[in-house]
């Protein structure tokens, strides 16, 4: 894998507690560090039935440049692509590269 084939764009959202009005408490989420390249490859349906992720949710695997930040994102992290929300289900390193992590989110939004 190149740096050259990472042609996507996503944003990573942390959770955050914010305080309103009369002192209620509620959440949101906040863009957490720089926008990132990234390489994005939808997981297949036989991949999904082998996986038994046959829900109605699309499920894409993103890979980025490792390094310190991409380090910090965590699984109750969430990805920003396309307009579209990706709750991340894990994060590993590549096998076979180790300059490159590998997340795997899904969103039930529609394309």
């Amino acid at each position: 894998m190149n740096a050259g084939s990472l042609s996507r764009r996503i944003q990573v959202q942390r959770e955050i507690q914010v305080t309103g009005p009369g002192g209620v408490v509620s959440t949101e989420w906040e863009d957490f560090g720089p926008t990132l390249f990234a390489r994005r490859r939808d997981m297949s349906d036989a991949e999904r039935v082998v996986a038994a992720h046959w829900e109605n949710r699309l499920v894409s695997r993103f890979v980025i440049r490792d390094s310190a930040f991409a380090r910090s994102i965590r699984r109750a992290d969430r990805l920003m692509h396309e307009g579209m929300a990706y709750e991340i289900d894990g994060i590993k390193e590549l096998p076979f590269d180790r300059a490159f992590l590998e997340i795997t989110a899904w969103t039930e939004d529609t394309l």
